[in-house]
């Protein structure tokens, strides 16, 4: 596998330094990191997101998501059964789990719902306003003279 060094961007850059951090962990990544709960990241509209994941098993309650750090962490505690089952066969994982999410600058959780055992997670990229490309007006002088600096001649002291 090949390493990357960032120094240069350090160097030469102000402010970039979360996109050189997120490459940098996406390129150490651990490639046996674990895939559940399975999940999809869709784009709804132009500025709009879903991450839905697979939740089967698990209640509303037993549920969290938070956005802290410019990160979406969704996790999950199965609350300890109280009846004791025996299970011919056991296929649903309702195991523990963590799953985190980096999201972009302006990136907003718009919402979440579970339902039929998915849970569905709408984000929206919110540009302020301030940072919304503009159109600067050029204007035109009606009267060139007015705008003309008019010459003077240089006073010179005699020696």
């Amino acid at each position: 596998m090949r390493s990357f060094d960032f120094a240069p961007l350090y160097r030469a850059t102000v402010g970039f330094d979360r996109i050189a951090d997120l490459m940098d962990r996406a390129l150490t990544a651990d490639v046996a990191q674990t895939t559940y709960p399975p999940y999809n990241i869709e784009k709804t509209a132009e500025d709009a997101y879903r991450i839905s994941i697979a939740v089967a098993g698990f209640s509303p309650d037993e549920l969290s998501v938070d956005v802290k750090e410019g990160a979406l962490f969704v996790t999950a505690r199965k609350a300890p059964e109280t009846a004791e089952k025996t299970y011919l066969h056991r296929g649903i994982a309702t195991r523990a789990f963590e799953r985190r999410f980096a999201l972009a600058d302006h990136v907003k959780v718009s919402g979440a719902v579970h339902e039929h055992g998915m849970l569905h997670i709408d984000l929206v990229r919110e540009v302020p306003e301030a940072m919304k490309p503009r159109r600067i007006e050029i204007g035109r002088p009606t009267d060139l003279k007015s705008h003309a600096i008019e010459a003077k001649p240089v006073e010179t002291a005699e020696v």
